[in-house]
């Protein structure tokens, strides 16, 4: 790609939006498949994604390190079982530089609409500044965790203290000392509040769903068995596919609600021997099966509640005071800081809302996805040609690497373009008919699993319809993937 480094080219085949996981994963295929006419936009100043913003205190994968890394990429020298923000962040890094990503990158260039012309085939893609690019190519890697969720409680923004969301970690602030509130029980809060638990006067936290949380394996690598992985490729492949199948055979207990009777006993055992009384142990247990929200792991929260300036507040927030938070019981806490652990906008079409995207006459993503977002294997959406994302719709995970699902759906968008090259068109766009008999058998099987037993999570819209998990095993995904059925598709001609 001819380009003047950091200049925004005018036109080029691809146009990748997000640097994370995907857009990387992606570029790189790209790059090795000897396609190099293509840009990444990133809206941030650095790539990462997820483990650039979240840099709070203890922020760890859930994800063994050795699986949640590219399997064409894989390294010897992790720290331990699971991985710190900072090792996947260097590690990120570290592979943007070894595969000589940077040019292809250009940073602070926030995506802010795209259309696509059915007359020349091809996309036009605007950007924050101004700016647009003609793409033939259109590629969605931005993911479902970027916006940070800022929930709307009464006075907040008149509180005279510090306010913080966990992704926005404000590490120029003290916390030794002071006293604060923590709203929010999720994965972030489950890492963070342990690490600062010791260091503050007083921390409340607010709890308004119990998460189930099971043990860590906090176990380190050896520096033996880091030379072994190192000297014996095969070796870590090997433990690698170990810690995947592993992972595999949670399949069946966490996603059929009629077994996951033995995970939660195990569960509830573990909350009763950490936390010593009761009536804390009792209100820390969720009152919905396990895995309907996502399951969280951790050795520390629990004994977290152990300690005397340790609250746990299940009483509902009525509202938020200059100085303090009131709680509906009319018991109002004075606290310096509030920490928001309260996740992120993971439904497309609120953090897509200010991101108009048209496709064939008719076709508007807001208004096709207006009763939720749907595609075909996360990766294709009719009525829009030559767009595809990756992590879309009904891709997300509750037992395995997302990795691996991002390696899978970059395999099937090469297959796409090479069908294209085959048969001299110039799009291909997904049958609508095929496109609602897959999200029918997505939903059909969704049916039978934790995610229907009656809770409500991040993975479920406002109706209850789940657009995030892949309800099935993650090799069937794989092997679902591998070959692009063409008589699902139509491919035309531009004009």
């Amino acid at each position: 790609m001819n380009q003047e480094q950091g200049a925004l080219p005018e036109r080029v085949e691809m146009v990748i939006v997000g640097a994370g996981f995907g857009g990387l994963g992606l570029a790189i295929k790209l790059i090795e498949a000897g396609r190099r006419d293509f840009v990444v936009l990133e809206k941030d100043h650095e790539v990462g994604g997820t483990w650039r913003d979240n840099t709070y205190p203890g922020a760890e994968c859930d994800v063994q390190s050795h699986l949640y890394s590219y399997s064409f990429e894989g390294r010897a020298d992790w720290s331990q079982r699971y991985a710190g923000w900072q090792e996947i962040q260097r590690y990120i890094l570290d592979t943007t530089a070894k595969y000589g990503l940077r040019p292809w990158i250009r940073f602070g260039q926030r995506v802010c609409g795209a259309h696509f012309d059915p007359q020349t085939g091809r996309w036009t893609v605007r950007v924050a500044s101004g700016a647009s690019i003609s793409a033939r190519f259109f590629v969605l890697a931005t993911g479902p965790l970027h916006v940070p969720q800022i929930p709307r409680i009464d006075g907040l923004e008149q509180f005279r203290g510090r306010v913080f969301h966990s992704a926005r970690w404000d590490h120029g602030y003290d916390l030794a000392g002071k006293r604060v509130a923590s709203i929010g029980t999720g994965g972030s809060a489950i890492q963070y509040c342990p690490e600062i638990a010791p260091k503050v006067a007083q921390l409340h936290v607010f709890q308004r769903t119990a998460a189930w949380v099971t043990p860590r394996d906090t176990r380190k690598y050896s520096e033996a068995a880091r030379r072994r992985f190192a000297r014996f490729p095969w070796w870590r492949r090997l433990h690698r596919a170990r810690l995947y199948w592993t992972n595999e055979s949670r399949v069946w207990p966490v996603f059929h609600a009629s077994l996951s009777w033995m995970f939660e006993a195990y569960a509830r055992h573990f909350i009763r021997s950490q936390v010593k009384d009761p009536d804390l142990a009792q209100r820390l247990t969720p009152d919905y099966r396990i895995g309907c929200k996502r399951v969280l792991v951790s050795n520390v929260w629990y004994p977290m509640f152990n300690r005397p300036n340790v609250e746990l507040v299940t009483e509902p927030i009525r509202a938020v005071t200059p100085d303090g938070i009131l709680t509906a019981d009319g018991v109002e806490r004075p606290v310096d800081c509030i920490i928001l652990g309260t996740g992120f906008v993971v439904d497309p079409r609120i953090y897509m809302r200010d991101f108009p995207v048209t496709g064939l006459p008719g076709h508007v993503l807001a208004e096709d996805w207006k009763a939720g977002a749907e595609a075909y294997y996360g990766v294709s959406v009719s009525g829009y040609p030559n767009l595809f994302q990756l992590v879309g719709p009904n891709t997300g995970l509750g037992h395995n690497s997302l990795v691996f699902m991002i390696e899978a759906q970059a395999h099937y968008i090469l297959q796409c373009l090479r069908e294209l090259e085959a048969r001299r068109a110039d799009w291909l766009d997904v049958d609508a008919d095929e496109q609602a008999r897959f999200n029918a058998r997505v939903q059909k099987a969704l049916a039978g699993t934790v995610w229907s037993s009656g809770c409500r999570s991040w993975y479920q819209q406002d109706d209850g319809r789940n657009v995030a998990i892949w309800p099935w095993s993650t090799w069937r995904f794989w092997l679902e993937t591998r070959r692009v059925r063409t008589e699902r598709y139509h491919f035309a001609n531009a004009g």
